[in-house]
C-alpha cells in the first residue's frame, strides 16, 4: 500500500537530503544548489529493472582477453586516441559540454561510423525520428544498420535493447530520461543517479557498450550529482571559445586507459571534423616583424601543440593599470611582470598589460612562462623575436628558468614545423635527443632569455 509521500530537498551538485532547504549545502559548501523533491516512502524498497551480477572465480581462472584486439575503432582517430585504442565491450562513457558545442552531433557520427559493421540504437529524448532523420541527412549519414528512438521513458528503452540487441547504446540526453517508479521529475538528482546506475547494469550485464550525453550547469560542471562521475567508466568534457570553430574534447576520467588526453575537432557544415595537426592551425596566421609575439609548446595529454602568445603593453594615465590575460592564469601572470620588474628592472607599474594565447587555448602549463615573460618585455623594449625562434621554459621567483617534463618531444614538434632555434633550460639539455637537428639554446635565467633573442 502506498504511504503517503514527503518533501525533501536534494543538492544538485552532491546529492545530499534535507528535510529542509538549506542556503548552503554541508557536504560540498554549494550554495543556492537545493531544490525540492517529492519522495514516496515506498520507493526505497524499488528493485533494479535488470540484474547485473556473477559468480565469484579465482583470477588465474578467468579467461585473458587482450585489450589491444577487444577495442572497437569508430573510424575517428581523435576520439579512439583519447579512448587508448577504442571502445571496450560493456564502457559506459559521458560525454558533456556547453549546448550547441557538438555533444549531439558527435555521437551522431560516431553512431554512424560503428553502424557500417555493428548494429546501433541511437536513443534521443529531445528530438522526433525526423529532427533525427534531418540532422543525420546533414551528416550523410543514410547508410548502415543504425536504429533511431525518440523515448524518455527508461523501461521502454531497455525493451528496444532487448528487442534489437544493438552492440552499442547512444543515449541523448541523461537529464531527459526516467524511471516511472520515482516521483521526481526528469533531470533531478534522483532521475539521474538511478537511470545511469540502470544502464551501468546493461551496459555490464549484455554487455553493450553505452554513450551517455549530459548536460553542463552554468559553472560549466556535469548537471547533476558529483555520483555521476563515479558511476561512469570513462569522462569526457568537451571546451571551446565562444566565436571560435574548435571544440577540444577532454578526457578527466578513463578506467581502460589513460587520462588528460585531448582530442581537437573542427565545427563544420557536415559536422565535426579531426585535426590532425592542430599545430599549423594555431600558428598558421602569426604576424611577421612584430613585436610581442613569440611560439611556445605545451604538452596536451602525450600530444605537444605548438601555440602563439601575444603580448601588449601599453602606457596608462590611469592610477591602477589594466592586466587582461586570456588562456592564461592570472595568478602566474602576475607572478612573471612582479618577475620582470624586480629582476630586469623594467618598469611596467603604469602600463597596460594584455597577454592572449592564440585560438582560444586555455593552458595552465608552467613551461609557457618564459614565452609569456620573452612576449612582455619584446612588447615593453620593442624588439622583435625571431619567427624562427621557439621559447620554453618555466619562471622561479628569483629569475631562474627551471625544467620542464618531455623536452625532446617539444623539440621534435618545433622541428617538424621547421623552426630553426629554440630557447630552453639548461637543466634540460641532458635529456634532449641526440638525433634533433634543432639548434639549442639553453638559459639560466630570465636576463640571459631576453639578451638571447633580442636582434
Amino acid at each position: 500500500m502506498k504511504t503517503a509521500d514527503k518533501t525533501i530537498f536534494i543538492c544538485q551538485e552532491c546529492g545530499y537530503e534535507s528535510t529542509k532547504w538549506l542556503g548552503k549545502c554541508p557536504d560540498c559548501d554549494k550554495w543556492n544548489s537545493f531544490i525540492e523533491e517529492r519522495k514516496f516512502a515506498e520507493s526505497k524498497t524499488r528493485t533494479n529493472i535488470t540484474n547485473f551480477s556473477s559468480p565469484a572465480k579465482k583470477i588465474d581462472e578467468i579467461s585473458e582477453i587482450q585489450t589491444t584486439k577487444n577495442r572497437y575503432k569508430t573510424l575517428i582517430n581523435e576520439f579512439d586516441n583519447l579512448l587508448s585504442g577504442g571502445i571496450v565491450d560493456g564502457q559506459l562513457i559521458l560525454i558533456g559540454g556547453e549546448p550547441g558545442i557538438g555533444k549531439s552531433t558527435l555521437l551522431l557520427q560516431i553512431a554512424g561510423n560503428l553502424s557500417k559493421q555493428y548494429t546501433c540504437l541511437y536513443v534521443s529524448g529531445e528530438e522526433s525520428l525526423e529532427q533525427l532523420k534531418m540532422r543525420a541527412q546533414r551528416l550523410k549519414i543514410d547508410k548502415g544498420n543504425l536504429f533511431l528512438a525518440s523515448e524518455t521513458l527508461l523501461s521502454e528503452i531497455i525493451s528496444k535493447v532487448n528487442e534489437i540487441k544493438p552492440k552499442f547504446l547512444f543515449i541523448d540526453s541523461i537529464q531527459t530520461m526516467y524511471r516511472d517508479d520515482i516521483a521526481s521529475a526528469p533531470g533531478s538528482v534522483s532521475q539521474v543517479r538511478e537511470t545511469t546506475a540502470e544502464l551501468l547494469s546493461i551496459s555490464k550485464s549484455l554487455p553493450v557498450s553505452t554513450f551517455i550525453c549530459g548536460h553542463v550547469t552554468k559553472e560549466g560542471t556535469l548537471a547533476g550529482p558529483r555520483l555521476l562521475e563515479h558511476i561512469v567508466d570513462t569522462v569526457l568534457y568537451f571546451s571551446a571559445e565562444q566565436h571560435h570553430s574548435y571544440r577540444i574534447l577532454r578526457c578527466f576520467k578513463n578506467r581502460f586507459g589513460a587520462t588528460n588526453e585531448v582530442g581537437i575537432f573542427e565545427m563544420q557544415e557536415t559536422g565535426l571534423k579531426e585535426v590532425k595537426n592542430p599545430s599549423e592551425i594555431f600558428i598558421g596566421e602569426k604576424p611577421k616583424n612584430v613585436s610581442g609575439s613569440v611560439i611556445t609548446c605545451i604538452i596536451e595529454g602525450n600530444r605537444p601543440i605548438l601555440l602563439e602568445v601575444q603580448a601588449l603593453v601599453a602606457s596608462t594615465p590611469i592610477p591602477v593599470p589594466r592586466r587582461q590575460f586570456s588562456g592564461f592564469e592570472y595568478n602566474r601572470a602576475s607572478i612573471i611582470i612582479a618577475v620582470l620588474e624586480k629582476r630586469l628592472g623594467l618598469r611596467l607599474s603604469n602600463q597596460d598589460i594584455f597577454v592572449n594565447i592564440v585560438g582560444g587555448i586555455k593552458t595552465k602549463e608552467p613551461s609557457c612562462d618564459l614565452a609569456v615573460a620573452c612576449s612582455i618585455a619584446s612588447a615593453t623594449m620593442n624588439f622583435v623575436i625571431p619567427a624562427n625562434f621557439g621559447i620554453i621554459g618555466e619562471v622561479g621567483l628569483t629569475g631562474e628558468i627551471r625544467a620542464v617534463t618531455h623536452i625532446s618531444q617539444r623539440l621534435t614538434e618545433l622541428e617538424k614545423l621547421g623552426f630553426e632555434k629554440c630557447l630552453i633550460p639548461k637543466h634540460n639539455v641532458k635529456g634532449i635527443d641526440e638525433k634533433l637537428k634543432i639548434k639549442i639554446v639553453p638559459v639560466e635565467t630570465v636576463f640571459e632569455a631576453i639578451n638571447a633573442i633580442k636582434v
